[in-house]
């Protein structure tokens, strides 16, 4: 059995906890039956061998499949990971999500995707990451009585993703605590209003608006202090033909959108004047989690 989960990018500037995108990054594992648990990793994190040992998709695998079988049996995991791990692209929520759906499918147990969905939500809080990891796509979601409530659209091809990858991590525990306890009416208004028309350009996919809607006062500034290149990264990557840059997440990565025609471009810019970070261009994923048997 083989599953899949998208990269994902979350907040997209304004969208503080509630706006959510797919790229077409993805974790991968296959399952085998086993006379032995055993466990490979190839790609990202691969060097780390405490990802082997305390592997959070066999925890959480585990506990849904011993619940769902009520019996206890071996298995082969060889985990093939693109995401890049504590860099703002969902790592935590695609394993979060690969993990339920892999204990599901293993016992052929039918598992609707909203079902999915709320059942992530138990480890992972905020809807923003975990939404497009299953759903595909861009995602405005919002959490109430413990239930995502959503609303998903695919992005066209016509559109490409820029990802600068930095060589370090911000940690989203340290990044949290840098924001403000309290943020003036003026702040919480502009992010309204913001989130609200972004939302409203991804709708309405008018992509000329997504420059003025991305802007951002609730955590950008704060949480791009703790790297203060990202500040040059994105006043780069809008200037050389980027319809949006925003930080990934809590960081370290930075994401933009550009049209196909200009990403090249943007590409190699971005390449020159950041030689020390990762720059590479990939496409949006308007699928999300991924189950072959």
């Amino acid at each position: 059995m083989k599953v899949s989960v998208p990269a994902t990018s979350a907040n997209l500037g304004p969208g503080f906890d509630c706006l959510g995108l797919a790229i077409s990054m993805k974790n991968q594992v296959i399952i085998r039956p086993s006379k032995f648990h055993s466990v490979s990793l190839k790609g990202e994190g691969a060097n780390n061998p405490a990802l082997k040992d305390n592997n959070m998709f066999i925890s959480i695998f585990n506990d849904f499949y011993q619940n769902l079988s009520n019996k206890k049996r071996h298995f082969r995991f060889e985990f093939q990971n693109e995401i890049p791990l504590s860099r703002g692209l969902g790592s935590s929520s695609a394993v979060i999500v690969s993990a339920i759906a892999s204990a599901y499918a293993i016992e052929g147990i039918k598992l609707e995707k909203d079902k999915l969905l709320n059942l992530a939500l138990a480890y992972e809080s905020h809807p923003d990451n975990i939404t497009p990891a299953v759903m595909g796509g861009f995602n405005v979601a919002c959490v109430q009585e413990n239930e995502v409530k959503y609303i998903n659209k695919s992005i066209p091809k016509s559109l490409k993703a820029v990802i600068v990858v930095p060589n370090r991590a911000i940690s989203t525990q340290l990044s949290r605590k840098t924001l403000p306890f309290k943020y003036s009416k003026e702040d919480t208004v502009f992010n309204i209003s913001h989130s609200s028309l972004l939302t409203a350009a991804f709708m309405a996919e008018n992509w000329e608006m997504l420059k003025y809607a991305s802007n951002d006062q609730i955590h950008q500034k704060y949480r791009m202090k703790q790297m203060p290149e990202l500040f040059d990264v994105q006043k780069t990557a809008l200037k050389e033909g980027a319809l949006m840059s925003t930080l990934s997440g809590s960081g370290s990565t930075l994401f933009s959108i550009a049209y196909a025609d200009d990403s090249k471009n943007l590409e190699k810019v971005l390449k020159l004047k950041f030689p020390h970070f990762r720059v590479f261009i990939t496409d949006f994923d308007n699928t999300g989690v991924r189950i072959e048997i």
